[in-house]
């Protein structure tokens, strides 16, 4: 079966990997997608692999509020009241959605390998969300489809290379290991750019965007693929050089976006981590 039709395969082509934009696909209806089968995933994943937030959040949150990841499986099945939003993440540990990410990915390998080399560390995330549930300002190293299934959503992104949407001290304390969500403040809302998707819609959101989504009147489903590039590891590890010689009292240049490489300071990085390591 054919998920992503050619005109899709040409517009991901024409807009990838810097500009967000809008696909079609024909993954409405799949057993592994069903609220039931995410309720019976939820049951067998670690708890790490889980979150489970309050709907109503605010667009800026300064911190992620206490989560209840054992009842994930019973707030899935009761998402249409439940107020919340549930992320199974990393669910290509279970072999029957590694088998789906592969043939998701699959379609789209021709046009992504040329332009930013092999797909890297495939990754799979699961979203039930309540009606009219939030999930705040926050930004992802990885590029990313997300894919609407039940439901809709606006997905409101941002430049990812636009320091007024995020600052380069924050780029780079997050590839240190800091927290996704970013600071907001509703200046910044003029800055973005919203995408209404439902059922049979899915919007490509570059490395690095910022962006936050905001749940439609129903309960919504949806699903997120996601592949890191060799070129988006080198932009990460640029800002965690940029963030170590900040310390010193230097104002960096930030990295630059695709295609160049940042591969003189993702390097220099590399291998004082590979120093550090064997010094241990």
């Amino acid at each position: 079966m054919t998920i992503f039709p050619p005109s899709t395969q040409a517009t991901f082509a024409a807009n990838y990997p810097e500009v967000p934009h809008i696909l079609e696909h024909g993954l409405e209806s799949h057993p592994l997608l069903e609220l039931e089968a995410l309720a019976e995933l939820a049951g067998r994943l670690p708890l790490n692999s889980i979150e489970c937030n309050l709907g109503n959040q605010p667009i800026g949150v300064d911190n992620v509020p206490d989560q209840l990841r054992e009842q994930a499986a019973d707030t899935i099945r009761d998402i249409g009241e439940a107020g919340r939003w549930v992320c199974l993440r990393n669910v290509e540990q279970q072999p029957d959605y590694a088998a789906l990410l592969e043939e998701l990915l699959e379609e789209m390998r021709p046009e992504i390998e040329p332009r930013t080399g092999p797909l890297i560390n495939l990754q799979c995330f699961l979203f039930a969300t309540s009606p009219g549930g939030v999930t705040p300002y926050h930004f992802d190293p990885e590029h990313n489809i997300l894919l609407q299934l039940r439901g809709s959503k606006v997905m409101t992104v941002f430049p990812a290379s636009d320091p007024a949407c995020a600052a380069d001290e924050i780029h780079e304390t997050f590839h240190a290991g800091g927290r996704p969500e970013l600071p907001w403040n509703e200046e910044m809302a003029k800055l973005g750019t919203p995408f209404e998707i439902g059922p049979g819609e899915a919007v490509y959101v570059p490395v690095m965007a910022p962006h936050y989504v905001t749940n439609g009147p129903e309960v919504s489903v949806s699903i997120s693929i996601t592949w890191r590039s060799e070129w988006s590891y080198a932009e990460s590890d640029a800002r965690c050089f940029n963030g170590m010689v900040r310390r010193f009292g230097i104002e960096p240049r930030a990295p630059e976006r695709w295609p160049h490489r940042n591969l003189v300071k993702a390097y220099s990085w590399r291998a004082m981590r590979k120093l550090r390591r064997a010094g241990r």
